[in-house]
């Protein structure tokens, strides 16, 4: 299964988020992730895709995706020409004794401690997928109470830019 990371350019009003995800919902796709926001046109919104399947279902969603009214535009984003970045917010159970080590532990991986409560910090951590999936594998022995993710967001590297 091939990994697809599509940036779609679409019009900035209510029902285009429940379009394109419906449109996935029929067709049987999943999406491992999604993010949305406006961009600097404030009729314009960048949803970041993230879909994973055989080359022939992948250029089918493209596909699909192109004959929706709302899409201005489709760009997909390769690893290899993109950067990738995801927000993780994680409730740890902390204690007076170790603290200090997953203060240590947040320190090595540039994630800022943003809540501290008398029985858990709260981390922010932004990085590539494999960061974040690390972070949380070394706070599991401390105990995760809660983790949320906003699911990858990306951009192409160099001077091009995606345009409606």
């Amino acid at each position: 299964m091939k990994k697809l990371v599509l940036s779609v350019l679409v019009a900035n009003h209510s029902g285009v988020l429940s379009r394109v995800a419906g449109l996935f919902s029929r067709r049987g796709y999943n999406i491992d992730s999604l993010s949305v926001g406006v961009t600097q046109d404030p009729d314009t919104s960048r949803m970041t895709i993230v879909a994973r399947g055989d080359d022939q279902n992948l250029e089918q969603i493209k596909k699909q995706l192109n004959k929706l009214i709302d899409v201005k535009k489709i760009v997909e984003l390769p690893s290899e020409e993109s950067v990738y970045r995801e927000l993780a917010l994680i409730k740890v159970k902390a204690t007076e004794e170790n603290r200090a080590s997953i203060t240590g532990i947040t320190d090595i991986f540039r994630a800022k401690i943003i809540d501290v409560a008398t029985e858990s910090l709260t981390i922010e951590i932004t990085g590539d997928q494999s960061k974040l999936d690390a972070l949380i594998e070394l706070l599991s022995p401390y105990g995760i109470k809660e983790t949320v993710r906003t699911g990858l967001t990306g951009i192409k590297r160099g001077n091009e830019e995606i345009q409606n």
